[in-house]
């Protein structure tokens, strides 16, 4: 891991969606790392069970369920305590690269709940806060298929583009409050999310692209570095960007 400023987020509280695994839960060691009190959300109790009893001295309190709710997004508010420096909206899913004539409507529909509605209820959630507080950080984390066609399916393609007009959105709307948003661009990155081809089309069209193109798969760490700096005052001038963080993959 990259070294830290032990001190950057001290006296912050940051919400990160996502804890239990890969990007997120990177995410929330980095910022609780460096002082933020983290208030981490994950789909599975489990995982974020383990992520509290093995970092024992950080201050990580978690919230487990389904984070497109208006209920589990109620109890992150609670457990924040009325107050949201930064969020970090890192949940995502993938679409097994299913191609446009193939998709269904249940794949569809829950990667863009998970993808996008999720990030706009919790953004809608916090921002007042951050609004009345005069600042705060949000920074989406979309994906090289948000800046192209050939790295995803259909739906989660159409999703991470989605995910970077909200961002740019949301920016151009709260900037003026304070309020920065950005997002950042991974390419491969080592998680547990499924990115198994299940569609013939896509193995045959996408593969030897992908093959061809993709640099090699990053770590976790790397992309909560880049989410790090977003959020934190040193990047107090950036707002509305895409920060690709994909090892040259956007610029080939």
């Amino acid at each position: 891991m990259s070294s830290t400023d032990s001190a950057r987020f001290a006296g912050k509280t940051a919400i990160v969606t996502g804890a239990g695994s890969g990007i997120g839960k990177a995410t929330a060691l980095r910022l609780a790392s460096e002082g933020a009190r983290v208030v981490g959300s994950d789909i599975s109790e489990e995982r974020l069970a383990a992520l509290v009893e093995e970092n024992p001295g950080l201050d990580i309190v978690t919230v487990a369920g389904d984070v497109s709710s208006e209920e589990t997004i109620a109890k992150l508010l609670e457990a924040a305590g009325g107050r949201v420096d930064a969020l970090a909206n890192v949940a995502g899913i993938m679409d097994g690269f299913l191609p446009p004539a193939e998709v269904d409507d249940a794949t569809w529909d829950r990667v863009f709940t998970v993808n996008v509605t999720a990030i706009m209820r919790l953004s809608r959630a916090v921002l007042p806060l951050m609004i009345q507080a005069g600042s705060g950080a949000i920074v989406n984390v979309a994906s090289e298929a948000g800046l192209r066609g050939s790295a995803a399916g259909a739906a989660y393609t159409a999703s991470k583009h989605a995910v970077i007009g909200l961002t740019k959105s949301t920016s151009v709307f709260y900037s003026p409050n304070g309020v920065r948003t950005n997002a950042v661009a991974p390419g491969g990155v080592v998680t547990n999310v499924d990115g198994a081809f299940k569609s013939q089309l896509a193995g045959e069209r996408l593969g030897p692209i992908m093959g061809t193109t993709v640099p090699p798969v990053a770590q976790p760490e790397q992309l909560a570095a880049s989410i790090a700096w977003l959020l934190s005052d040193d990047s107090a001038n950036v707002s509305g960007i895409v920060l690709a963080s994909d090892g040259g993959w956007s610029a080939i």
